[in-house]
């Protein structure tokens, strides 16, 4: 195998289950928290699960084992690693930096959004943020519009959670996000089930659980299957950290005798069962507020942020469970953030031959000043929009809806076609007897995948998902 000028002098994990903890805590973030349990409850129940979990153990390993290898061979940043793999694909890597530096400030900014919640609920206010107020031409609205249409809070709790994240970046990958990720991950994980078995024992949560795991096919059209095709698909970029140049950067990272075909299954396994045990808290908490109520669970985004808290506020010790979740959720989205960072980071590094400490400034300098557009987007410049939507939101969609599937798309076509599949398989083999899913792996990232990409790129164009 040709061997890769690398950079490992930047750092590495010390161990596999660091940087499987580490690699698991970059793809478990607020997508498995909110976005998981009210896209399952929109498309079927059960039909959704079974969907994501085929894309999962497919599609997104497929994605995931290829951007690993891509940064364990070449032991470099993302804008390395791709010119490493082809020249001719270089510009890829700039579009991989690119993304988590769009995504990190706009993502920190939701980040404060947690901490105000999570931070009301420990100072017994969690009721009061479950209550509708007036706004200024006394039109009713929620405590959270409220709190998102102010500068000041906002932006305090934004700030708070940039430099609580960066500090784990700044220590160093093994001193540093990995020390942090074997604390967070075991935590986050008892948090999920303690919290998930507690609303599991309520009344009427029975009913809940039922309409989550069994599939609806009532009303259930061949349209209706293939937007929740294209929703489990688009789902798996949120949940598994694929087109950001993470796994990319985590890959290179990555000690050479470690397995990443088992490393990458590892993955999917404690993804999906956060995202899954997500599911288990909401659905069946929303469904007792409700009183069985389904169309409170679709209500997408404000679900945790306008819905839950009026959730927790009708629980029996409400006030306790909206703490423990949003400590949850916060654990979540900073283990996320982290990743998103240190990508960043990793470049800064790499490009300009900062140190560490001195690359994570100018990061954090930079997400703070691209990150106050997104909180003023929603206060001071709210009637600003960007092909009428707001900065935040557009943001999010150009990142996740257009450049993330082109990046996935050119991947394919790098890997499939012109460096050929033998480039991610021959680091796969490396120290290994067997590549057991090679079979698997050839027709994903040759014909699947492309396809997939495709569909997740006209959708938003063709119909509102």
């Amino acid at each position: 195998m040709k061997k890769e000028k690398t950079t490992r002098s930047r750092g590495g994990f010390g161990s596999k289950i660091g940087f499987v903890l580490a690699a698991a805590g970059s793809a478990v973030g607020l997508g498995n928290i909110w976005r998981f349990p009210y896209l399952a409850a929109k498309y079927g129940g059960g039909i959704f699960l079974l969907v994501y979990i085929i894309f999962a153990v497919t599609f997104g390993f497929a994605l995931m084992l290829t951007e690993i290898a891509i940064g364990r061979r070449t032991g470099k940043s993302v804008i390395g690693a791709y010119r490493s793999a082809d020249k001719r694909f270089a510009p890829l890597g700039w579009l991989a930096a690119a993304i988590p530096a769009l995504i990190l400030p706009y993502y920190c900014v939701i980040g404060g959004w947690v901490l105000k919640y999570m931070t009301a609920f420990f100072t017994g206010n969690g009721a009061h943020m479950a209550e509708n107020t007036t706004d200024s031409a006394g039109n009713e609205i929620s405590r959270f519009a409220e709190f998102i249409s102010g500068f000041g809070q906002p932006a305090v709790f934004f700030l708070i959670y940039v430099l609580i994240g960066s500090a784990a970046v700044v220590l160093g990958v093994e001193k540093g996000i990995e020390k942090v990720s074997k604390i967070l991950m075991p935590v986050l994980l008892i948090l999920i089930i303690g919290i998930g078995g507690y609303t599991l024992t309520l009344k009427g949560a029975g009913e809940g659980l039922k309409y989550y795991l069994l599939p609806n096919f009532s009303g259930f059209t061949a349209g209706m299957f293939l937007k929740t095709i294209a929703a489990a698909v688009g789902q798996l970029f949120y949940s598994m950290s694929i087109a950001m140049g993470i796994m990319v950067t985590y890959g290179s990272y990555m000690r050479k005798e470690d397995s990443i075909e088992g490393s990458v299954r590892q993955i999917e396994i404690f993804d999906t069962a956060v995202a899954f045990l997500a599911g288990l808290i909401i659905v069946p908490s929303v469904f007792i507020f409700s009183g069985g109520d389904k169309d409170s669970i679709k209500v997408g985004p404000g679900l945790m942020f306008d819905t839950l808290p009026k959730v927790f506020d009708s629980m029996p010790g409400g006030q306790f469970i909206g703490a423990a979740f949003f400590v949850l959720v916060a654990l979540a989205a900073l283990t996320s953030s982290i990743s998103l960072m240190e990508t960043v980071t990793a470049v800064v590094i790499e490009k300009f031959g900062l140190s560490r400490a001195k690359s994570c400034g100018v990061v954090i300098v930079f997400t703070i000043i691209i990150g106050m557009l997104s909180v003023l987007g929603y206060s001071k410049w709210s009637d600003f929009t960007i092909f009428d939507m707001q900065i935040l939101d557009f943001f999010d969609f150009a990142t996740n809806n257009l450049m993330m599937p082109v990046l996935a798309f050119m991947t394919c076509i790098m890997i499939g076609y012109a460096v050929k599949t033998k480039y991610v398989e021959e680091e796969v083999m490396y120290g290994e007897k067997q590549f057991r899913s090679k079979k698997l792996y050839e027709v994903m990232i040759k014909y699947i995948c492309p396809v997939c990409m495709i569909m997740i790129l006209i959708t938003p164009f063709v119909t509102k998902i």
